[in-house]
């Protein structure tokens, strides 16, 4: 069996389209999305048009859980500028979408962590900044799961952690933003240094699984230009570059 596991696709049309044509070659039998659809300065209505169209699994990411308990005036930015743009068949279907799920036998699926979507699960933050967590670390993460494969997003790090009893953890990395600031629990930034889409394969051959990440090119240009013209010149400066060197809002 093989799931193609997508995440963190942030409303980038753009980037999804790339993936999705790079996924007719790979043949996948099942296609998972792992929340944080919509949220940013880009494209949220027609990404939200194509996903409900394709009806694939797909879990709430921490954007979609605050789109659905905020006003217009609590929303950051990037929630409010999809705010503003979905159409009511949009919110009903955010509101049917769990925050975590298992997508086949032995793969179980969350956000950020089981218990959290605001939480990373494969990344540690302290004053130095942010970094790949120890196994032991992640291991108490998710002492409660006993899956096979874990998946996770939120941090838009594509990582693949392989515990002392065998379990797979695995973040597929963001489909549309690959550099971003945030403040909580400490101030940090996540980068992985190029602007390629990103998304996972999982592979299960002779009872066990095997995971592949996968970066696909896309016309990132294009998003970042659209991203400054909706005044958002630190989204267009991670578009290009896939570094993070601008005032985050």
């Amino acid at each position: 069996m093989r799931i193609a596991v997508l995440s963190d696709v942030h409303g980038n049309l753009l980037a999804l389209e790339a993936v999705l044509a790079d996924l007719v070659r790979r043949s996948p039998d099942l296609t998972v999305n792992l929340g944080d659809c919509l949220a940013g300065p880009l494209q949220p209505h027609d990404t939200a048009e194509v996903l409900l169209a394709l009806e694939m699994p797909t879990i709430s990411g921490n954007h979609e859980r605050q789109m659905l308990s905020q006003t217009l005036a609590e929303m950051g930015a990037s929630d409010r500028h999809a705010a503003e743009a979905l159409r009511a068949e949009h919110w009903a279907w955010m509101e049917t979408l769990p925050a975590t799920a298992w997508f086949a036998d032995g793969v179980f699926a969350c956000h950020g962590t089981p218990a959290s979507d605001m939480d990373y699960l494969l990344e540690h933050v302290d004053t130095l900044g942010a970094r790949a967590a120890a196994h032991e670390m992640v291991a108490e993460r998710v002492a409660a799961c006993d899956a096979q494969v874990i998946l996770c997003g939120h941090s838009h790090q594509p990582r693949l952690a392989t515990l002392a009893d065998g379990r797979l953890v695995l973040n597929p990395g963001s489909v549309g933003l690959q550099a971003f600031a945030f403040d909580q629990p400490l101030p940090h930034v996540m980068a992985t240094g190029s602007p390629h889409a990103r998304y996972a394969l999982l592979d299960r051959r002779n009872g066990r699984w095997h995971a592949e990440h996968v970066q696909v090119a896309y016309d990132w240009e294009t998003a970042a230009r659209l991203a400054a013209s909706h005044g958002e010149r630190a989204w267009a400066g991670a578009l290009r570059s896939g570094h993070m060197d601008g005032v985050w809002s």
